[in-house]
C-alpha cells in the first residue's frame, strides 16, 4: 500500500508550490510521496522543481485528466444558473474546468491520499490522518459549517433537503483545499449515477459552478460515503490564515495546539509572486512563508523589500474595484470566518 499527498499547481503559483513542499519536506515526520497535479500546460518551472526532489512527481495520466475535466464541463453545463451568468459575462461554457483536475486524485497512484491545495503549508505530521481512513472514507478539517451554507449550496432550503435526505446539512459542508480519501472511493458505477442526477435537474443545487468546492461537497454528501470533519467533532484547530495563530519555530499553534496546516485560501497567487520579488506586500504570516519558501535557498530570500509605488498601489485597487463579478463571488464563497 501506498499513502501519498497530492496538490494543484503550474507556473503560476511556483512559489507558493516550493513553501508547500519544502513545509512537507520538514513537518510530516517522515518522508512522504507528493504528486503534482497540473492545472495546465504551464510547468516549466514546476517540472525544473520536480527534478530536484526525489519524492515527487508530476502526474501524467493524460486520460484521467481529460475524464475529469470532461466530468465537470458537463456539470457546469447542466448548472443554468451559471450558464446564464457566464453568458452575461462573456465567459466560455466551460469556464475554468481545469480546476475540476484535482479530482484526478480519486483514480492517481496513492491508495490513501491528502489533497493540499497549492496555497498551503503544512505544520504536523500526518501519520494519524492516514489511519483514520480506515474508519471513514472521506475526512476534513476546517471551519466551512460555520459559514452560510449558500455559499455552498444555494437553492431552496426544502430543495436542498430533497437532494441529500439531511436533517442540517449545514453541518456537513467542507472546504475542499485539504482533504483526504482512498482511491477509487466512488467506482465508476456511482459516478456514472452522480453525473446523471446532476444533469437530471440536481446540478442547480451547487452554487457557484466555477468553484471545485461545491461540485465536490455534492460527490461527498449524496453518494453517501463516510465522512469526518475534525473541527466540526472538536479535533481539529484553526487553518484559516485570518485565525490568530501562535509562532513558535515557524510552527503555527491554536491555544497551544499544533495545527495541521494553514491555507492561504482566496489571497492572490500574484501577492506571493511579488513578495518573493522583494515587494513589500502584506501576507500573513509573511515571515514563515518566506522560511518554508526559501528554505532549500537561503540566500535567494530577499533581504530588503520595496514598498510598492504610488502607481502600483493604484493598481492594485483599481484591479480588485474592477475584478469581474464571477471572481467575486468565488472569492466571497471561498472567504469565510475561521475559528479564532
Amino acid at each position: 500500500m501506498v499513502n501519498g499527498i497530492y496538490t494543484l499547481a503550474n507556473d503560476v503559483v511556483y512559489d507558493q508550490l516550493v513553501a508547500l513542499l519544502n513545509s512537507i519536506e520538514v513537518n510530516a515526520g517522515r518522508e512522504i510521496p507528493v504528486c503534482v497535479i497540473p492545472y495546465d500546460h504551464r510547468l516549466e518551472k514546476v517540472k525544473a522543481e520536480i527534478k530536484t526532489r526525489k519524492n515527487v512527481t508530476l502526474f501524467d495520466d493524460a486520460a484521467s485528466l481529460a475524464r475529469w475535466e470532461e466530468f465537470g464541463s458537463r456539470v457546469c453545463q447542466a448548472h443554468t444558473r451559471s450558464q446564464e451568468l457566464m453568458k452575461q459575462q462573456g465567459l466560455p461554457p466551460n469556464f475554468r474546468t481545469q480546476r475540476y483536475r484535482k479530482l484526478c486524485c480519486l483514480d492517481g497512484m496513492f491508495d490513501k491520499f491528502i489533497f493540499f491545495d497549492g496555497d498551503t503549508l503544512l505544520m504536523k505530521p500526518l501519520d494519524e490522518v492516514y489511519q483514520r481512513l480506515d474508519e471513514y472514507d472521506w475526512l476534513t478539517n476546517d471551519f466551512q459549517y460555520k459559514s452560510d451554507l449558500h455559499y455552498i449550496f444555494n437553492w431552496t432550503e426544502e430543495k436542498i433537503k430533497e437532494v441529500f435526505q439531511r436533517e442540517n446539512i449545514r453541518n456537513d459542508v467542507f472546504c475542499s483545499g485539504w482533504f483526504a480519501s482512498k482511491n477509487s472511493v466512488f467506482d465508476q458505477t456511482m459516478l456514472a449515477d452522480l453525473l446523471d442526477k446532476l444533469e437530471s435537474g440536481e446540478a442547480d443545487v451547487l452554487h457557484w459552478i466555477a468553484s471545485d468546492q461545491t461540485l465536490i461537497n455534492y460527490l461527498v454528501l449524496r453518494s453517501g460515503i463516510s465522512y469526518y470533519n475534525y473541527a466540526y467533532h472538536g479535533e481539529g484547530t484553526g487553518c484559516h490564515w485570518s485565525s490568530k495563530f501562535d509562532v513558535v519555530d515557524n510552527i503555527l499553534y491554536d491555544k497551544g495546539k499544533q495545527i495541521t496546516y494553514l491555507h492561504y485560501m482566496s489571497v492572490y497567487a500574484s501577492d506571493f509572486t511579488r513578495l518573493c520579488s522583494g515587494e513589500d506586500v502584506g501576507i500573513p504570516y509573511r515571515d514563515v512563508f518566506l522560511h518554508y519558501r526559501y528554505l532549500k535557498s537561503p540566500e535567494a530570500r530577499p533581504k530588503n523589500f520595496k514598498r510598492p509605488s504610488q502607481f502600483q498601489r493604484w493598481q492594485e485597487k483599481a484591479r480588485n474595484f474592477f475584478k469581474p463579478k464571477n471572481q467575486k463571488i468565488q472569492l466571497k464563497s471561498r472567504n469565510f470566518p475561521e475559528k479564532k
